[in-house]
């Protein structure tokens, strides 16, 4: 509200939405009380009644899903909160793990364990943290329900789980390095949208290009490679396998799995890029078209990820300014 939205007004972002249907009452009692997507034959219904084009109604029931889409100015003072706790929580995390020995020699994760001091600076990470993730647990319910709702539901129990569980467990030495290592990359997404609301379609696609490279560094080669070869093998070795072990693996592997899919989404939509001259769409689509010539409604789309992943995208959720402005 004091900083955020100052910003984006001095960038030109305007508080104004998307174009709003005109006022009708049965239009109006069918889109809350019925349905928000008419099929045919109801849309044909509607036509008889009100002497309209089924065309014209199809347009009405667009631009009235469209409405209550929240405004870009509104979205970019999201980015901007999310890119602030995001550049901060992983500086935070860098700074304080630069001097853990465990960052150096992941073997430290389970050397005496579970006999390992819990710090206040490591307390108040895992804290952050796991507060941020409820947040956006909670939040996903109440944003625009996007194609990849189910996989960043996912991810959000999993992490949440993950922090939980290993808390519990005192597992915390490596549950820093898997907090850490997923922050790198959440918050070039959000500058990637920040630069794509304020229309700097260059910086945009740099940062967006830049937000795949470090996504696919981390989660396809150091998460596998690092953490998860410490907590399967080297634990095994260190202090064996026993009940919990089987679970804070099995969430970290399913953990992986998402990193497969969004990996295969960044590439595709960076394959295109490569194809078009410029950031392109991705599937999660979550505002419809605007065309007045399109025959049924369909949902045009946005820059890749929001959320969770965050994201993602958050993934969560995860590029030209036309796309990214409708997500």
């Amino acid at each position: 509200r004091f900083i955020a939205k100052p910003c984006a007004i001095n960038l030109g972002i305007q508080d104004s939405g998307p174009h709003r249907a005109q006022p009708n009452a049965i239009l109006e009692k069918v889109f809350t009380s019925i349905t928000k997507s008419p099929d045919g034959k109801r849309l044909e219904g509607l036509s008889k009644q009100l002497d309209w084009d089924v065309r014209k109604i199809q347009r009405w029931f667009r631009h009235r899903r469209n409405q209550d889409k929240p405004t870009t100015l509104t979205k970019f003072c999201e980015s901007m909160w999310r890119f602030t706790f995001y550049l901060s929580i992983f500086f935070y995390g860098i700074r304080f793990l630069w001097t853990a020995p465990w960052f150096w020699d992941t073997r430290q994760c389970w050397y005496n364990y579970p006999f390992q001091p819990l710090t206040s600076r490591l307390y108040y990470y895992y804290i952050l943290e796991l507060a941020f993730y409820w947040s956006l647990m909670f939040s996903q319910f109440t944003d625009i329900k996007r194609k990849d709702f189910l996989i960043m539901f996912v991810h959000h129990l999993a992490t949440i789980g993950l922090i939980t569980f290993s808390y519990m467990n005192n597992m915390v030495r490596v549950g820093t390095l898997v907090l850490c290592l997923h922050d790198a990359s959440d918050f070039l997404l959000e500058a990637a949208k920040l630069a794509n609301y304020a229309k700097y379609q260059r910086l945009c696609d740099a940062f967006f290009m830049l937000f795949g490279v470090v996504f696919i560094v981390t989660r396809l080669g150091i998460y596998p490679f690092w953490i998860l070869n410490t907590t399967l093998f080297e634990s095994w070795e260190l202090i064996g396998p026993y009940p919990s072990w089987w679970l804070f693996n099995g969430l970290l592997v399913t953990l992986q799995v998402l990193h497969v899919i969004w990996s295969y989404l960044i590439i595709r939509t960076a394959s295109k890029a490569l194809v078009r001259g410029k950031v392109s769409k991705d599937d999660r689509s979550d505002v419809e078209s605007s065309s007045e010539e399109e025959d049924v409604t369909s949902n045009s789309t946005k820059g890749i990820f929001s959320t969770s992943s965050n994201g993602s995208n958050r993934l969560n959720g995860h590029v030209a300014s036309s796309q990214w402005t409708g997500e």
